[in-house]
């Protein structure tokens, strides 16, 4: 059964950073690709960022490009997304995602709140 749990969120003034987790379970975390998603209140949901299983290759979306690094820890089976100079436009809930034998699994969510 695949799990992925997020952890990391909270309140941040702008221009601070925040490093989501994300634990992942029940499948060969070191052979797939993963994503990070996000969700700002009263939108549609929205790629942030991907890494290739291996981590040798990443690509990101262009709002986020130079202030987020998304990596990942295959020993651990861990996935992170470090978020600097973060802005109020931020301000979301936070998804990582996978997809297993066809099907795309989410998290739960972490929220991630910009504001001073």
């Amino acid at each position: 059964q695949v799990q992925l749990v997020e952890s990391g969120g909270g309140l941040v003034q702008p221009g601070g950073s925040l490093r989501l987790s994300c634990a992942a379970s029940g499948f060969a975390f070191s052979n797939y690709g993963m994503s990070w998603y996000r969700q700002p209140p009263g939108k549609e949901r929205e790629f942030v960022a991907t890494i290739t299983s291996a981590g040798s290759s990443t690509h990101y979306a262009a709002s986020m490009k130079g202030r987020f690094s998304i990596s990942r820890d295959n020993a651990k089976n861990t996935l992170y997304l470090q978020m600097n100079s973060l802005k109020p436009e931020d301000t979301a809930v936070y998804y990582c995602n996978v997809v297993w034998s066809g099907v795309r699994y989410w998290g739960q969510g972490a929220q991630v709140t910009i504001s001073s």
